[in-house]
C-alpha cells in the first residue's frame, strides 16, 4: 500500500492505469490542487495521452490546460468513491480553471466502466 497523494502512490496508480483502453485523441494536461491537508496544500499533475496517464508527478506543471482545486476532505471522498466527482463539481466542491471544453472532453473517459473499476482497484491499494 502506498500513501495517498505521495509520489509513490502517483507512480503506482499510473502503472495500474496502463490497463485502460487506448482512446486516440484524448489528450490533456491536468493540474490538481488539494487544499487543507495535514501538511498543507498538495499539488500534482497528470499528462494524458490517448486516454492514458503518460506522466504523473507531485508539483506544478507550467501551462496545464485545466486546473482542478478541491479540499483535502472532498478529494479523499471522491477517491474513496463516497462522493461522485460530477456531483462535487455541481455542488461547488471542485473549482475548475482553464479550458472547460477540454475538461468536458474527458467526461466519457472518467464515466466509463473501466475507469470506475480502476478507481475501486486504486482505493484498495491506498493508505489514507
Amino acid at each position: 500500500m502506498s500513501k495517498w497523494l505521495s509520489q509513490e502512490w502517483l507512480d503506482e496508480t499510473r502503472k495500474m492505469a496502463e490497463s485502460q483502453p487506448v482512446r486516440p485523441g484524448v489528450n490533456a494536461t491536468l493540474q490538481y490542487v488539494v487544499t487543507g491537508g495535514e501538511g498543507g496544500d498538495i499539488s500534482y499533475y497528470w499528462v494524458i495521452q490517448d486516454g492514458h496517464i503518460a506522466d504523473s508527478k507531485l508539483g506544478t506543471l507550467e501551462g496545464a490546460e485545466v486546473t482542478l482545486t478541491m479540499s483535502y476532505a472532498d478529494s479523499m471522498r471522491v477517491q474513496k468513491n463516497e462522493l461522485d466527482a460530477n456531483a462535487a463539481f455541481m455542488q461547488g466542491k471542485v473549482k475548475i480553471g482553464g479550458d472547460m471544453a477540454k475538461m468536458m472532453s474527458l467526461l466519457p473517459l472518467t464515466n466509463s466502466p473501466e475507469y470506475k473499476q480502476l478507481q475501486k482497484e486504486i482505493d484498495e491499494i491506498t493508505e489514507y
